[in-house]
């Protein structure tokens, strides 16, 4: 795969990290965000990547975002929208300001920032966006109004830019994971080697924009292929 510039959203931690650390040593440059300053840091000083503190649900932030990286690469070849989090209740105990707010993250923060992104991509009429969505964007489960609905929402997104942007030579695709061995939700601590783990996950986005530029994966479920059994 030819040299790609990435930009990676929720780089300091989980899949953004592991995506942040393959892309590097695969020799690609990397600039990511993170709201966390110590692990951003961490992340960048152990990897050579572009680290920066920036909440996406900011739009003077967005803005710093993709000046930053266009600043340290030259141009954005690749976006990654990884960040995200999940708010979960019952119907009738749902509290709809905390799903509006995960909104801001999941969904209007992530379309802010492609907004920015995409006239670069337009310009150099070459350009690959992944968005991560989840396979609870695909089933509904209990409590998982909130979390699932902004998982749909993007799955819809994804598609109505693949419509605008297959034109322009710009591939836009969506990865939805199963349940990931993360600290997703503040749930460390899962061990089970047989289910996914972040690595899985980058490891799919970076086949995915190694592809030729002519092949568009449109839409990736991922599950773990026996997640039931314990070693």
């Amino acid at each position: 795969m030819a040299t790609r510039r990435l930009l990676v959203t929720g780089g300091s931690q989980g899949i953004g990290e592991a995506l942040v650390e393959q892309a590097r040593a695969t020799g690609h440059e990397v600039t990511f965000t993170g709201r966390d300053p110590a692990r951003v840091d961490a992340v960048a000083e152990r990897t050579g990547a572009h680290g920066l503190v920036a909440d996406i649900t900011r739009a003077d932030d967005n803005a710093r975002a993709v000046d930053h990286a266009l600043a340290r690469m030259g141009s954005i070849d690749v976006l990654v929208n990884n960040a995200g989090y999940a708010y979960r209740a019952e119907i009738g105990a749902l509290d709809v300001a905390a799903m509006r707010e995960m909104f801001e993250t999941n969904v209007f923060g992530l379309v802010d920032l492609t907004n920015r992104v995409v006239p670069h991509m337009k310009s150099q009429a070459l350009g690959d966006i992944v968005n991560i969505a989840s396979t609870s964007g695909m089933k509904g489960a209990a409590t998982a109004t909130p979390y699932a609905a902004s998982k749909w929402a993007l799955r819809g997104i994804t598609q109505c830019w693949q419509a605008e942007l297959r034109p322009h030579n710009i591939r836009v695709t969506c990865i939805c994971p199963s349940e990931v061995q993360t600290n997703f939700g503040g749930r460390g601590g899962r061990n089970n080697p047989n289910k996914l783990y972040a690595a899985d996950i980058a490891a799919t986005i970076m086949a995915g924009i190694g592809l030729p530029q002519r092949v568009l994966w449109t839409e990736v479920a991922i599950f773990a292929t026996n997640p039931w059994k314990e070693d």
